[in-house]
């Protein structure tokens, strides 16, 4: 008796929330690394540019916590993909992961600038 053929493999198709996820994790994490860079050049170029009472450390500050925003958003609409059913979860876990490794260096750099001042 032989076995019957398996049927052909149907491809699922990409959840958008997966995409959006996917889009917005790794919009957040340039965004924050653009900031790092920024900040880091701006303080060595002009030391003392980035102490507390400077117009261009609150712009970053603020900027960093938008971003930080923005990767609670992606881990959000991460986690609603992958819980979709007949869709491609793909994305949906790279935004995840993006995201949360995102928001550990984000929290990491908030924490160490608390403990320098």
């Amino acid at each position: 008796m032989q076995k019957p053929p398996n049927p052909p493999h149907q491809e699922l198709p990409h959840s958008g929330l997966g995409i959006a996820s996917f889009a917005v994790s790794l919009a957040g994490s340039l965004g924050m690394f653009g900031l790092v860079v920024a900040a880091t050049v701006a303080d060595a170029t002009q030391p003392g540019s980035l102490d507390t009472d400077t117009l261009l450390a609150g712009m970053i500050g603020l900027l960093m916590l938008m971003t930080a925003l923005a990767q609670v958003v992606a881990l959000g609409l991460g986690i609603a993909s992958l819980t979709r059913v007949g869709c491609s979860k793909v994305f949906g876990v790279l935004g995840t992961v993006f995201a949360s490794t995102s928001l550990l260096c984000t929290l990491l750099i908030f924490v160490g600038a608390a403990l320098e001042t």
